[in-house]
Parts: structure tokens; sequence; C-alpha cells
């Protein structure tokens, strides 16, 4: 008996023994990549800096700083009249680019194909609206031979097949892509880090976050080191960080723009619609990419995509709106640049003889709870804890992994204990846990019931447009993976699945600062405590209002937003 129990002991201490070794080796190879993985990344920047510099050489006289003042639509009409040479474009942005992420940490791959397409495009004879225009594109949309990380190692050295659709759609444009840029690891976060590209920050305050999970984009853009690119949204992935970096930016309603090819944080997730969509520095970049890619080469490499084209009539009018806005949803308090962006922004828009109107946005908190969290992980988190097997974990992501790893009748306790003490995340932790089937399509119910309930509001109200807060200013770095719930002005359009886009109108004042000193929040819980050390220290950083529309009406969408760009950038030269 006792030389049996002996031999079952040695047999479970050396299991365990044997495991722990594998998990070391397992992890040992993963630190291997990462490592391969960041020579690599030198070995790419430095193909760069060398063609950068060779062009620099042979072409002393180019003006670097006229090519990067120009907006994307001065810069285009000179690149198709001929005024600019493609090389001279290509090349200044190759080495801003180069430049910039030396400082932020934002391009993640060249695409070293870029330098044979830039010969291509000069032989054409048709010159596309895109001609030459050098554009950015998040790591997560497939480019042919290029990897789409996610931020993950076990994705390293799986490069695409082909481009995504919008990808070559921008090709057979005219466009140039040169660069992948960084994202958060797994995307489902709104900060920009991973331990295989490591942390972007903001080019405005380096100890701030430029966002995500598009956050890349919106650090390059920002900074100047390109001049369009292309980014996803689930949750406010293009918003927040177009927000948080001061630019522009247009989630797209869901099937507007092609999907193919564009790697989502948890593939199959249907009940928060994934949008794509464009940034850049000033709304008509915004316009004229989307007048570039809602074309015949989209509608055919993928028919799911209606053939709708851009329309102009809608756009260009010049008739008086009918706008609805709110300053709080009620779940998110907002800071005190948040609000006053808002409510400035409405006094501009009815001085320009537009109609505002009160709107009350319907049961947030049932969105965020009920809806929001059960969509996203219907599955008891399991697709999206598939992603993180065998991985290596980012810290700023480790708090939402956290919840999602705890087994699902601990999580139920949790959220039985906590209901009287923290109740928004007892409500968290109770909405994460397995759905039936039957649960699932009730929840696809209740999500069209919430949409059509919203929609009549609007209706209701006789609105064109909504004019609304995005969250700001730049959180501090490591802060928006504690902060999931902030995202709740930017969430409600994915669920919806409304074509909403950012426009920066002011900036946070010392008065914002102080008035920061009082802040209490709507439920005075932890969350907002942390709302406030986030976004803490922002004075002169950049605070942007949300602009949306109705489903497939992005160019309504983009009308208003310029009505509100440019009604700001009036008042601003009149201070």
């Amino acid at each position: 008996m006792g030389a049996g129990a002996s031999a079952i002991s040695a047999l479970l201490c050396g299991a365990a023994a044997a495991a722990l070794m594998l998990r070391w080796r397992g992890r040992r190879g993963l630190r291997r990549a990462v490592a391969e993985a960041g020579r690599r990344r030198q070995l790419a920047l430095g193909r760069m800096e060398e063609a950068a510099g060779r062009f620099r050489e042979q072409n002393p006289d180019v003006d670097a700083d006229a090519i990067l003042s120009l907006s994307l639509v001065e810069l285009s009409e000179k690149l198709r009249d001929g005024s600019l040479s493609p090389d001279w474009v290509f090349y200044t942005y190759m080495d801003k680019a180069l430049r910039v992420t030396k400082e932020i940490n934002c391009v993640t791959d060249y695409l070293q194909e870029s330098e044979s397409q830039l010969q291509q495009v000069k032989r054409q004879k048709k010159k596309d609206l895109l001609y030459g225009v050098p554009v950015s594109i998040k790591d997560s949309i497939n480019c042919k031979g290029h990897d789409s990380t996610l931020g993950l190692v076990k994705r390293l050295n799986q490069p695409a097949a082909e481009d995504s659709v919008v990808v070559q759609v921008l090709k057979r444009r005219g466009a140039l892509p040169f660069v992948k840029t960084n994202v958060p690891q797994s995307l489902l976060s709104y900060d920009c880090s991973n331990l295989i590209f490591g942390q972007t920050v903001n080019p405005l305050d380096h100890s701030k976050t430029p966002g995500g999970s598009s956050g890349g984009e919106g650090a390059l853009i920002s900074s100047g080191g390109s001049i369009l690119g292309i980014g996803t949204d689930v949750g406010g992935s293009l918003r927040i960080p177009a927000a948080f970096c001061g630019i522009c930016s247009l989630k797209a309603t869901g099937g507007r723009l092609s999907k193919k090819g564009v790697v989502s944080s948890i593939p199959g997730q249907k009940s928060a619609v994934v949008g794509v969509g464009p940034m850049a520095r000033d709304v008509d970049s915004l316009v004229l990419c989307m007048r570039a890619l809602l074309c015949e080469d989209m509608f055919h490499l993928d028919t799911t995509v209606p053939p709708v084209p851009f329309n102009e009539e809608v756009f260009s009018s010049s008739r008086p709106l009918r706008v609805g806005y709110y300053d709080t949803d009620s779940f998110t308090m907002p800071g005190p640049s948040m609000r006053r962006a808002v409510l400035e922004t409405k006094q501009l828009l009815e001085n320009a003889g537009h109609t505002l109107v009160p709107f009350k946005p319907c049961r947030i908190e049932h969105l965020m709870f009920a809806i929001s969290i059960r969509g996203l992980f219907a599955d008891g988190c399991s697709t999206f804890l598939d992603r993180f097997k065998g991985e290596l974990e980012d810290p700023n992501i480790k708090q939402l992994l956290l919840l999602c790893k705890a087994p699902g009748w601990l999580r139920s306790l949790l959220s039985w204990i906590g209901k009287p003490i923290v109740p928004r995340l007892a409500k968290v932790l109770g909405n994460m846990n397995e759905r039936s089937v039957k649960e699932l399509w009730k929840l696809h119910c209740d999500i069209e019931e919430y949409c059509q309930e919203f929609i009549a509001e609007w209706r209701k109200l006789d609105l064109d447009v909504m004019l609304c807060p995005v969250v700001g200013p730049a959180f501090q770095v490591g802060f928006p993976g504690k902060l999931s719930v902030a995202a709740s002005y930017t969430i409600l359009y994915n669920y919806l699945d409304f074509p909403a886009g950012v426009v920066p109108v002011t900036a946070v004042t010392k008065e914002d600062e102080e008035e920061l000193k009082t802040h209490r929040g709507h439920y005075n819980d932890w969350w907002d405590k942390v709302f406030v050390k986030a976004i803490r220290g922002g004075v002169g950083l950049p605070v942007a209002v949300q602009c949306v529309a109705l489903p497939w009406q992005e160019e309504l969408c983009l009308r208003f937003m310029k009505e509100v760009e440019t009604l700001t950038r009036r008042r601003q030269g009149n201070l």
C-alpha cells in the first residue's frame, strides 16, 4: 500500500514537473519569436531608412515641409495635375513616418512592395482619385505577404495570402499602402500596447495613450507621418484614437465598406457590428477616401457590399439640419471638457441656423450590461480566450483576462456578493456567462428591439443627425484597460450600426482641469474615480465631438462633420 502510494505520488510529481517544463519551454519559444519579430521589424525599418536616405541624396531640392503641409485634397490635386511627383510625396512620407515611429513607436511593418507599386502607378495613364497617395494600414487589415498579428505572438509568421478588399481597392484607385501600424493585444482595448511591438504613445503627450485599437494609425496621422489611414471599429476603435490624437475619423455602417480580409478580435461575434473606415487630419480627406472606395471595384470584389456609390447631392447640400444632441448618456459622466465641447458646438450650430433638439439615449445601462457584455461574450468568453491559449499576455489587458478566465460559477457568485457594493462590476460579471442558443437568439431580438426603439425616438423628433460626446481627452497610458465601461459613448453606435465620426473642436483648459477636482460621476464608484485619474493632466490636449447619422447615411454624417469642422475653425480663427 505504502509503495503504491509512493509510486502514485512520484508519478504526480513527475507529471507536474513535466507540465511546468513544457510551459517554460513554450514561453521560451514565444519569447524567441518576439525577439525574432523585433529583428525583422528593425530590418524593415532599416530598409525604409535606406530608401528614404537614397532619395534625399538624389533629390536634395525637394521641399519636404511644403509637401507635408498640404491637405489630402491639395496633395491629390497636385499629384494628378503633375505639379508634384509621386516619388517626392512617397519618399517624403516614408521619411517622416520613420522619424515619427522612432519617437512614438507606431509603425510595425514596412510594405516594401509599395516601392515597385509606385513605379507601376507612375506608368498609369489614368490618374485616379488617390493617385500617388501614401496610405497607412492598421495591423489587423490583411496585406499580402505580411502578418496581421493583432499583437499576438502566435499570429507571427502567418503572412496573408492576399490583400484585403479595402487594400485592393485603394491600390486600384492609385493609392500606395506603405506601412502597417500598431494595435493593442487582441484589439479588444482602446490602449495601444502588445508584447511584440511595445507601447505606442500619444504624439501630443508621451505620458498619454493614443487610444485604440486603431491607435498606431491615430498616432502616425496626428504626427504627420501619414496623410490617410484605414482602421476598424468594434466599440470606438476608430473614433477614440481620433479623439485622443486630435484628428478625424469615420466608422461606416457595417456593410458599407468591405470587411473581407479584415481580422476580427472575436471571430464569429455579430452582436456588436464592426465598421471599417478612414482616419485623416480633416473631414475633406475622409470624404475623398470614401468617394474613392465606394466604386465598382469594391462592389465587384465583395458582392456583399451594396453597390451604392458616394452620394454627392447629400454631401453638398446646404439645407439647415435638425440636430439631436445630448451631453451625457447617464452612464459615463462626461469630463468637464467633454461636456463643454458638445455644448459649445451646439451653440455654434444654432448660431449658423441649424435646429438643435435635446435627445435622451434610451436605457444605456441596459445596453451596456444586458446587451453589450452578453453580445461580446455570449460563449462565456471562450472564443476570446482561444486567442490567448499558449500566448504571452500584455499587462494592459490582464484585468479583462482575469474576468474572462474566472469560471462561470465564480463570476455568478462574485456578482451576487458584489451587487450591493460594486453594482456595475457585479452586472458585468453576471452577464459574462455562457448563453444557450435560445438565449443568444433572444439577445438578437433584444438588440433589434433596442435599435427600433432608438430609431423611433429619432423619428419622433424628426432628426437628421446627432451630436454627442466621445470619450476624452487622452487617457494616461495603461488606464483604458481599467475603464472598458468608458466606451459607452461609442459602442452604442456599433450595436445600432449607425455611421459615426469624430471631429476635434476644442482643447482642455485650466478651468476644465480645476472643475475635474469636484467630478463625481453618475455612480461615484471605483470606475468613476479611475476615470478622473485617467484624464487628469490634460490641459492643452484635444477634445472632440461625435457626429452620427442613421444607417447607410455616411454622406449625411460627413456633411454634418464638415459643418462642425467649418464652424469650429471659423470660431478659432476669430479668437
